[in-house]
């Protein structure tokens, strides 16, 4: 199934330095460092968000948002976040610049 193009819009909207690329069969947004800070999801299941390790327990247990599982492992820092906690700006924004801020805080990729 492809992504959300809406969702992808919204997100270009707030990332416009970003460069996308297919990823996870959705859309990721690089940023200029070569790090993604969120990906729109192909299985239009959401929005996949980058977080500090140390948040994703407790951002996890809000209902709607959940690990993303690749190979039958839960990742410790990226999340699933569900459409319907994406509908008001406010809210994805918030979610776009928690991704932002932690893909921007490391080291650039050569």
């Amino acid at each position: 199934m492809p992504y959300d193009e809406a969702l992808a819009d919204r997100v270009r909207e707030l990332l416009p330095g970003a460069r996308e690329q297919s990823m996870f069969g959705g859309l990721g947004f690089l940023l200029p460092s070569g790090h993604m800070a969120v990906c729109v999801s192909g299985r239009n299941t959401g929005l996949l968000v980058r977080v500090e390790r140390e948040d994703a327990e407790t951002l996890s247990a809000v209902d709607g948002v959940e690990p993303m599982e690749m190979g039958g492992r839960a990742s410790r820092t990226w999340l699933v976040v569900a459409p319907g906690l994406l509908g008001e700006d406010d809210d994805l924004e918030a979610w776009v610049r928690r991704g932002e801020s932690v893909a921007a805080a490391l080291p650039p990729k050569e």
